[in-house]
This record gives C-alpha cells, structure tokens and sequence, in this order.
C-alpha cells in the first residue's frame, strides 16, 4: 500500500513502500504506483489534536487497506483559526482546500472542529463547512462525516438539532447492529467504540428524515448511521480512530482545566475505560481536587491502567476496510451490496 501527502511526500514505512519511492517529492507523483482509491482528510481538529488525528487515519487506514493502494491528502477548512507554528505546518504539508476538485477525491473523511459559539451556524466554519457537505454530495463516493461535522451536517441537509446531554458522553461502549449495510458486514455486534461528545443526534430525529441507523449502544445512543445521497453518507458519532490512550489524553486535559479553574466542573472518568482500580484511585483524588483546586495539584494524579478488554481496533479496521472496498469497487463500476 502506498499513502500519500499532498505535495506528494510519502509517508514512510518499510513494509508498505518500495524502496525507490522513499524520498520527499514535492511536486511529481511517484512513478510506476497505481493507484486504486483517492482518499482526502479535512482535519479540522485543534492544533492540540491535529498531528494526533492525522496519524489516528492514516494508522487506520494502513490496517484496513490490504492490497488496496491509496493517494491520501490533507486539507484543513481556512476558517479554522490556529496558531502560527500550526498554521505553517498546514501551509506545507496539506493541500489547498480550493485544488480538492481536481484531485478526484473517491472518499472524504471530515473531522469535527472545537466549538467556540453558541450554536453551529454561528460557529466561523460553518459556511466553509456547508460548503464541503454541498460538494460531497455530487463529488465523492462516499464521505465520512466525524462527530461535530456529522452534526453539523445533518443540521445543514435536514434541518436536525442537536440536542445537548446532561453529562459528557465519554468512554469505550458496546455498539450492536441495527440493520445490514455494507459498512458494517461481517462487524462483530457488540463493537466496542470510543465516543466523546458533549451532544448527541437521537434515533427518531434521524429515521424520521430518512437516516438508517447502522449501529447504537444503550447508554451512548446512536454510533453509526448513514443516507444516499448521491454520494453515500457515512455519519460517526463515536470515534473508531481513537487510539488507545485518546480518552485518557482528553480526560486528563479536563481536570487540568478544572484545576487551574478554566471549567466549572470536575470531569466524570470515561465509561469502560479504566481498571476497577484505578477508578478507586481516580475517585479518590477527585475528592481530593474539589478541596485543593490548584494547577499544580495536577502533577500529583495517580497511576492509571487501563482495562485489558478494550479491544476497539478490530471493528475500526473491519469498517473502514469495508468502506475502502466500497470506494474500489465503486471506482471498477461494480455494483454494491444493497442496504435494507
């Protein structure tokens, strides 16, 4: 398998790449590499989550690819404001959002951004973004839309809030089958998911606008659903490309913020995430920090082990696997398995 940055710099592994081909090249395309499918990533993630997401899909990808080559490019929305080491790396190494039309993208990927309005359409990114989801309609094969951006998407198609919960949803949950497509063929049911969000699509607003839900979990809601529409629309609630320690990362950024008093509450742990001994110990020192709430009390958190069957790497790999076969085989013109 071949993957690819824009300005054609490979990224090098020994077991994927001819020997030949690792070196930076600018501005030729590698020669002699056939390529089977185009995928683009539109990483809208924040500058603390940005190198992250990119490895967290082309790492996915690799796995999932088999004999399947990909060209992969990287795109960031230009609203999406970042800092200025950042924003030189996006300069140098993605693609220019306005070149993504003759690239012939076969599938998109579109990650969430951070909030930072009250509402969506309030948000400095919402019209490039409307923009993009327009585009992918009639342009991709298929598009993967990621947690805020699958929101947002359905907001701008189909008019559907989203709704705010109570508490952070967050932790590794049990998804099961809801209906056969053909993302999730072959997907063991339950699939343990990652998920992080602070709002959520619910069931009955999404397949009373036509939206088939491919999997949910009980206490996570909704995981997967998808529409035809022109292109085949993939939507993500969770996040399959998390890596292991992804929550964990993102746990521990939270009570750094509640310590030095930059949010208001003491965030929960991640649901089926840590050992039954470490949630003691994390219990523990929250008690602790609600009494001796200072920055510097962050270095003293306890030791943490995660729980040994978490396990969502195989149902990451099985659907995105599935995903790259549909955007072959749509590519060779053969006809896909039908969705009931």
């Amino acid at each position: 398998m071949t993957v690819l940055l824009e300005k054609r710099r490979l990224i090098v592994s020994p077991g994927l790449v001819p020997t030949q081909l690792r070196r930076e090249d600018q501005f030729g395309h590698p020669q002699n590499v056939d390529v089977d499918v185009t995928i683009g990533l539109i990483n809208n993630m924040p500058d603390t989550a940005l190198q992250a997401t990119e490895r967290q899909f082309m790492r996915l990808l690799r796995r999932a690819a088999g004999n399947t080559r990909i060209d992969f490019h990287c795109f960031s929305l230009p609203s999406v404001r970042r800092s200025q080491p950042l924003q030189r790396r996006v300069d140098q190494q993605y693609s220019d959002i306005a070149d993504i039309d003759r690239l012939h993208i076969d599938g998109l990927i579109v990650t969430g951004a951070e909030p930072a309005a009250a509402t969506l359409p309030e948000e400095a990114f919402w019209r490039d973004l409307t923009e993009i989801v327009d585009w992918a309609k009639t342009n991709t094969r298929s598009t993967i839309w990621s947690c805020l951006a699958a929101h947002a998407a359905v907001l701008h198609l189909d008019g559907i809030e989203r709704r705010r919960l109570v508490t952070k949803c967050s932790g590794v949950y049990d998804c099961f089958g809801v209906s056969s497509h053909w993302l999730t063929d072959d997907l063991s049911s339950p699939s343990r998911v990652s998920h992080s969000r602070l709002n959520e699509l619910r069931a009955g607003d999404l397949t009373a606008r036509g939206y088939q839900l491919l999997t949910l979990s009980p206490e996570g809601g909704v995981d997967i659903f998808a529409k035809q529409l022109g292109s085949e629309f993939i939507f993500f609630q969770g996040h399959p490309e998390y890596e292991a320690l992804s929550l964990e990362r993102e746990y521990l950024r939270d009570i750094s913020r509640f310590l030095a008093g930059e949010r208001d509450t003491y965030p929960a742990a991640p649901v089926g995430y840590f050992d039954a001994e470490t949630e003691e110990r994390l219990a523990s020192f929250e008690n602790r920090a609600s009494h001796e709430r200072r920055p510097a009390l962050s270095a003293e958190l306890p030791e943490r082990t995660l729980r040994q069957d978490l396990a969502t790497d195989g149902a990451a790999t099985e659907i995105f696997r599935n995903w790259l076969g549909y955007l072959s085989d749509s590519a060779q013109g053969v006809r896909p398995r039908a969705s009931f």
